[in-house]
């Protein structure tokens, strides 16, 4: 991630961890279930953004590790889990040695690195022989509704929905850390609904880092799209991320 994509998502740390912290909280369970996270495990949360991931494994007593390349995120990170070790770094350099940790996870983040093999490669670095890599993102845009309503966007804006890349489509995880090493052990798919309380949380959410003039102009579309997911007076999206988790095999 480049500079400018650092100082992006350091600008909206605090409204990311309002508005979609708390999101991929059902996908971060099932990694923990998956690759067998508890007490004194050693963790390291490899994009780990505004820290709510890092804040449920040190709740769960594991000894918690974070990384992210923007220095706003890690700074909400330290705020959200102040028992972890957070660092500002890259997903392809980690700075720890060798065999630092138990498991490696990394949530809606792999996609991020500019070589994907590469970044399970440096993970597994870090991992113990039977340790876990454990990963999870965004499923394929026909399994949330979200993009449904972001397709809508793109079509008010005259574009195209952006199309799914291979991580996000069935296998694509599991062929990732298979071309890694990895024996993967498990995969599946986990629903993380999103909640907004109302028609301006779901502007904010839809169109987080969009300037107020370009919130106005697509208002109405976002709105008009997210129609069919009313629920009482807000609304309720369901999404899916797909996961997996291969075993380190030396």
């Amino acid at each position: 991630m480049g500079d400018d994509g650092q100082d992006g998502w350091s600008a909206l740390a605090g409204e990311w961890s309002e508005l979609w912290g708390a999101a991929a909280e059902p996908a971060q369970r099932a990694l923990v279930a998956a690759s067998g996270v508890g007490a004194g495990s050693r963790v390291l949360d490899v994009g780990c953004g505004s820290g709510e991931f890092l804040r449920l494994l040190t709740g769960l007593g594991a000894v918690a590790s974070g990384i992210d390349p923007a220095p706003g995120m890690v700074a909400a990170a330290r705020a959200a889990a102040p028992l972890a070790d957070v660092r500002v770094g890259d997903a392809e350099t980690l700075p720890w040695a060798d065999g630092s940790f138990d498991v490696v996870t990394a949530v809606n983040a792999l996609q991020f690195a500019e070589d994907t093999v590469g970044a399970l490669e440096e993970f597994a670095r870090v991992t113990v022989d039977g340790g876990f890599v454990a990963v999870a993102n965004w499923a394929e845009g026909a399994l949330n509704d979200l993009d449904l309503i972001e397709a809508a966007v793109a079509e008010a804006d005259g574009e195209e929905p952006q199309p799914d890349g291979d991580l996000r489509l069935a296998g694509g995880l599991e062929q990732a850390l298979a071309d890694a090493g990895f024996r993967v052990v498990t995969a599946g798919v986990v629903e993380v609904p999103w909640l907004a309380a109302d028609d301006a949380t779901l502007l904010r959410g839809v169109l987080l880092g969009e300037d107020a003039s370009v919130v106005r102009d697509l208002a109405s579309v976002v709105l008009t799209a997210a129609q069919r997911f009313r629920s009482g007076g807000g609304y309720r999206l369901v999404n899916r991320y797909r996961f997996a988790v291969g075993r380190i095999e030396r």
